[in-house]
């Protein structure tokens, strides 16, 4: 039997990316604090270009990938 796999719980502060329902809903976020019930508070930018913060659920974060300079 595969082993299950773990789920990815982001530190405060950590960049990710936000998988929601759509493509259209794919953004870049920030972390801010783990909420309950497997939800995650991000920050991401607004269509208005000012951050709004979010609860997200955790299964749809993913971790940025590595970048040119990392």
């Amino acid at each position: 039997m595969p082993r299950p796999k773990l789920a990815w719980i982001p530190p405060a502060g950590t960049l990710a990316i936000y998988r929601g329902r759509s493509r259209q809903s794919t953004r870049n976020v920030r972390v801010v604090a783990e909420a309950s019930a497997g939800r995650m508070v991000v920050e991401a930018v607004g269509k208005k270009g000012v951050l709004v913060r979010l609860t997200v659920k955790r299964n749809n974060l993913v971790p940025m990938q590595p970048d040119l300079f990392d």
